[in-house]
């Protein structure tokens, strides 16, 4: 009898020394990220976790919204959140769009007109990232040559107009202010060119007028000597969201924690956006300005928190120019925004 309590006795600590051993190996392994059943963890580090997709392809455009983009990547604050981009640059938004639909890329920065018209024909379940920036005072303009026939936003019915291309916020804030001073845009010929190459079409007459965004505005002014005609973020479109990221919603509802990543990333390079030393540089580089235009530059705000209420602003504008025949509710498109 002595001996059988003297074995269950040994059995009991034999099984408490083997749960210790256990549990010691357990936390072994979550603090190294090697896994019991062999073979280390690989998975790419994020601020919360792996994530499930460190390779991303990023479709962008030389503008001077992607500044905080451009400034997330220089600093290593993907590679901080277990993130590898693969930029991919597009024309345009709606190339931009279109390599995303097309499966080319994970996620494609754009304005925002070419994501909410691809939702409204069905074309593609959009679910947008990241904010981008919004249309600060005299940095959305149109602008033409002295001698152009364009003097005032009155004249622009029945004239050739460059944008990067129709159906985007070029032509959507341009068709804001014309009808707000009662001038029929329906008459306007929209002429697509990068807006890199707007400023020689003004000066050799191809165009009448041109919407350029900046740095493109005050670098057509020192090449060319083109003026600004007028503001379009003013009255309804005073500002205006006007460009973001935006992806498949297979893509988020299958890598949460790679969403997370990326707007936490580029939440931390927006915040340091606001020093201006540190956007400057990367205009010289990316935009292909002088440093004399990047001092000049009127900046566009930039953000990437997504606010639904300011985000609809996009869609109701689209639905009243006809862009869209159905009103669409943008909170659903919004995909999780990180908490950190």
């Amino acid at each position: 009898m002595l001996r059988h309590a003297n074995s269950r006795a040994r059995g009991h600590r034999q099984r408490g020394v083997f749960g210790v051993l256990i549990a010691t190996l357990l936390v072994l392994a979550s603090v190294s990220g090697c896994g019991l059943l062999g073979g280390s963890d690989k998975s790419a580090e994020g601020g919360t976790g792996a994530v499930e997709q460190p390779k991303v392809k990023v479709s962008i455009m030389p503008t001077i919204d992607l500044a905080p983009f451009h400034l997330a990547v220089q600093n290593g604050y993907f590679k901080q959140e277990g993130l590898d981009l693969e930029v991919v640059n597009a024309p345009s938004g709606q190339a931009s769009l279109s390599k995303l639909i097309g499966g080319e890329v994970d996620i494609a920065y754009g304005s925002y007109t070419p994501f909410f018209i691809a939702k409204s024909k069905g074309a593609a379940d959009i679910k947008f990232v990241a904010d981008a920036s919004s249309a600060a005072p005299k940095s959305t303009m149109i602008v033409a040559m002295p001698n152009s026939q364009v003097k005032s936003v009155a004249d622009m019915a029945g004239k050739k107009v460059a944008i990067t291309e129709q159906n985007t916020i070029c032509d959507t804030l341009t068709k804001s202010v014309m009808k707000t001073n009662g001038v029929d845009f329906s008459k306007v010929q929209w002429v697509s060119l990068k807006f890199p190459d707007m400023a020689a079409a003004l000066q050799r007459g191809d165009v009448d007028a041109a919407f350029m965004t900046e740095p493109f505005i005050t670098s057509a002014a020192k090449t060319v000597g083109a003026v600004p005609v007028f503001d379009t973020a003013t009255g309804p479109t005073q500002d205006f969201p006007t460009a973001g990221y935006g992806a498949l919603g297979k893509f988020t509802d299958q890598n949460p924690k790679t969403v997370a990543a990326f707007q936490r990333a580029l939440k931390k390079a927006t915040a340091e956006s606001a020093d201006r030393s540190k956007i400057e540089p990367l205009m010289v580089q990316f935009a292909k300005v002088d440093k004399d235009t990047a001092a000049l530059t009127t900046l566009l705000t930039f953000q990437s928190a997504l606010d639904p209420r300011r985000l609809q602003r996009v869609p109701d504008l689209l639905l009243e120019f006809g862009t869209i025949n159905q009103k669409i509710d943008v909170g659903p498109m919004i995909a999780q925004q990180s908490a950190t």
